[in-house]
């Protein structure tokens, strides 16, 4: 008989080394609703580890984006790795162009270094 029971995947927020988790204080900055819609996106994320389109999209060198879409008619994105069985939540922003950017990538792979090291 297969087990029913979906496999919960750690999740962490990125912690920069004077201990503030920039994404959980730009998360606290939104609406209760944009919260909770974000909140429900990664937790279908941390239970059902990997997946894929529509929800999760590959940004290739080992980042992920989670695709929001919250009820203030805005568009969320995390932007997140898979690090030593934990799935680290490096950045979040609201998406106000078509092609995600540069910068917020940028940013997402240097907190991805340090986590690494």
């Amino acid at each position: 008989m297969a087990n029913d029971h979906a496999i919960e995947v750690p999740v962490r927020f990125y912690r920069t080394e004077m201990g503030t988790e920039p994404v959980l204080e730009w998360l606290r900055r939104l609406e209760r609703g944009d919260r909770r819609a974000i909140g429900m996106d990664l937790m279908r994320v941390q239970f059902g580890w990997p997946i894929g389109m529509p929800l999760v999209r590959s940004l290739k060198d080992r980042l992920w984006e989670v695709r929001s879409t919250l009820p203030s008619n805005r568009i969320a994105r995390l932007i997140l790795c898979f690090h030593q069985g934990t799935l680290v939540v490096l950045h979040g922003f609201i998406k106000k162009t078509r092609k995600t950017p540069a910068e917020d990538i940028a940013l997402a792979k240097r907190r991805m270094r340090e986590v690494i090291r």
